[in-house]
């Protein structure tokens, strides 16, 4: 039975409510637009893009006990840092919000950091959507564009890389603590060639934000996300949520809170040629204090006791 949303709501939420609206139809149409354009933020969309976070939490009132974003460790302004950002979910929406967008205060939060959080190459070929993203601060998933970030003089950046990919995100949905980071070194490397510190980032609450259609191993959906993800480097995860009107099924997220937490800074040398093995010891040295952190705050943010991470 088709749950309906209330007919009279508080002008506040309404607005909330287009502003998630906002981000999602950016995702899903902005893509599809083809004609070369530029596109300027004035104060009023960025505003409604920073309320995005602060919109649908449990309570309806995100700002006092909704989204946020948690400082465990200081973040030196002079230096430069390489942060891995856990787990992708169906949007990287805690990424997005907490560390792209003011509505949560990242700079007041982290003051003298500049935020910058890299995507794949595909999604900078689309005009608009190209521009869109680049006024959040986005940039290409390389090494060319991390190089001048991380090396660059008098410090204060954070770049963030979202390890587990799309193969995360087909796996994403509420009460999902899987992963995909066994293998994942290439970012281990990164810091070791430019020395810059590491920084493990989990945001709670970012795989329950939305539902995915069943696609567990052996089946059709699996196979063919799977023979996607492998031929072209992409995939499709089925996901859905509720609507605008009613609850029961559409593309708005479920009304839970994401909270962001930014771990200690891992100190790392230096190591312009770095071995396998520095490699292997720096990257099981990044997953324990990622566990730690997750370990730190799972109970205060919604996860069942008996609940741990697993790396796979």
């Amino acid at each position: 039975m088709v749950e309906f949303a209330p007919l009279f709501v508080p002008l506040e939420r309404r607005l909330q409510t287009f502003a998630v609206l906002q981000l999602i139809f950016s995702y899903l149409a902005l893509p599809t637009a083809h004609e070369p354009s530029e596109i300027k933020l004035d104060n009023f969309n960025v505003w409604m893009l920073q309320e995005a976070v602060c919109l649908e939490d449990t309570d309806g009132d995100a700002h006092t006990s909704g989204s946020q974003l948690v400082k465990t460790a200081e973040l030196d302004p002079s230096r430069n840092y390489l942060a891995g950002f856990h787990p992708h979910g169906i949007g990287v929406i805690g990424a997005f919000t907490n560390l792209c967008m003011e509505g949560m205060g990242f700079s007041s939060v982290f003051p003298g950091i500049c935020s910058h959080l890299m995507m794949l190459n595909m999604w900078f070929c689309f005009p608009f959507f190209r521009d869109y993203i680049v006024s959040m601060g986005l940039v290409s998933a390389d090494k060319e564009s991390a190089a001048p970030i991380l090396s660059r003089k008098g410090g204060g950046n954070l770049l963030s890389i979202v390890v587990g990919g799309i193969q995360e995100a087909l796996a994403a949905r509420p009460g999902a603590y899987k992963l995909v980071l066994q293998n994942r070194k290439g970012f281990i490397r990164l810091a070791l060639i430019h020395g810059v510190a590491l920084v493990p980032i989990f945001s709670f609450g970012e795989n329950d934000i939305f539902d995915q259609v069943e696609n567990s191993p052996g089946s059709w959906l699996h196979w063919f996300q799977d023979r996607l993800l492998k031929t072209m480097r992409f995939s499709i995860p089925l996901f859905y949520g509720h609507g605008v009107f009613q609850y029961s099924v559409g593309f708005m997220p479920y009304c839970w809170p994401i909270t962001t937490a930014v771990g200690k800074p891992i100190k790392v040398q230096k190591t312009p040629h770095p071995s396998q093995e520095e490699v292997d010891r720096l990257h099981q040295h990044y997953m324990n204090e990622l566990e730690n952190l997750f370990e730190a705050h799972r109970l205060q943010y919604n996860v069942p006791r008996n609940q741990h991470l697993e790396f796979c």
